[in-house]
């Protein structure tokens, strides 16, 4: 199947502090990674496999994917399809914020399922994206915001999510609050292994089942959220390679684009054409 030009569009919008995100004619693969904030996406066409949190789906148009922050995840296309992709990223500290808001609970939402097929919210994540494309007036994109949040909370709050998480062992949390506070430094495996003070074939196999991610897979998506950070204030390339913790430009840049699907100069022209054409960011 022949795909157009691949291109990748971010919006942030500043009335409601979330990106609305489209990927379109992308078959690359994507490797494990995760999110430190929410993902409400629907595909648009193009069918892909889905790994999430040991699960595997099968994805074609309409279906919707909802991830939760630090859900594991990787996905390939289906006989080289292309995807066509729409979501909205939502900061963790919003969602909390609009559940208050919402339900009046100081709850940290959990969605559940991964994937739902032919899901009709799909339309109102479409419409709160246009909206923000569009630049909508505040009030009309806050009332889209409000009705998507409100909905699925109703239809796809986990029944867990306003307990305590059981979350990763003492040793394990230790390892990965390690990794987020040092991940500009050449972390190695004997020093992870030091720091939990555990052997490092356990720590590989008890960091994976736990954390959904193998250690340095874990270190990469840290260290590829804060190039990301640094690329849209507008650091350049070079510079954000190395206070991200990679050893060269080279690594930088395939790493970045094995996850986002563009080169770290690519992703950054994005806001940087935002900001010039009186946009979002």
């Amino acid at each position: 199947m022949l795909c157009h030009q691949e291109q990748r569009f971010v919006y942030y919008d500043k009335d409601l502090k979330i990106e609305a995100y489209r990927l379109s004619g992308i078959v690359q693969k994507f490797p494990n990674h995760f999110h430190d904030y929410y993902v409400i996406g629907f595909i648009e066409g193009g069918r892909r496999k889905l790994w999430c949190k040991g699960n595997e789906y099968l994805l074609a148009a309409g279906d919707l994917v909802l991830f939760n922050p630090k859900d594991s995840h990787h996905c390939a296309p289906i006989n080289e399809e292309c995807l066509e992709y729409r979501a909205l990223n939502i900061p963790e500290e919003r969602m909390r914020q609009a559940a208050m808001d919402i339900t009046g609970r100081n709850l940290t939402p959990r969605f559940e399922p991964t994937a739902v097929v032919q899901c009709e919210l799909s339309g109102q994540v479409d419409a709160l994206y246009q909206a923000i494309v569009d630049d909508l007036p505040k009030m009309e994109k806050e009332e889209l915001f409000y009705l998507l949040i409100e909905q699925m909370l109703k239809d796809f709050l986990s029944c867990q999510a306003d307990r305590i998480p059981e979350g990763p062992s003492e040793e394990i949390q230790k390892l990965c609050d390690y990794m987020e506070k040092n991940y500009s430094t050449a972390i190695t495996l004997d020093e992870l292994a030091d720091v939990a003070k555990i052997s490092k074939s356990y720590l590989v196999r008890s960091f994976t089942r736990q954390a959904g991610v193998s250690p340095y897979r874990y270190l990469q998506s840290i260290r590829i959220q804060e190039a990301k950070r640094m690329l849209e204030r507008g650091t350049s390339p070079i510079e954000a390679a190395g206070l991200a913790g990679f050893s060269d430009q080279s690594h930088f840049t395939n790493a970045f684009k094995g996850f986002i699907g563009l080169t770290p100069k690519q992703y950054q022209n994005i806001f940087t054409e935002n900001r010039q054409a009186g946009g979002k960011r």
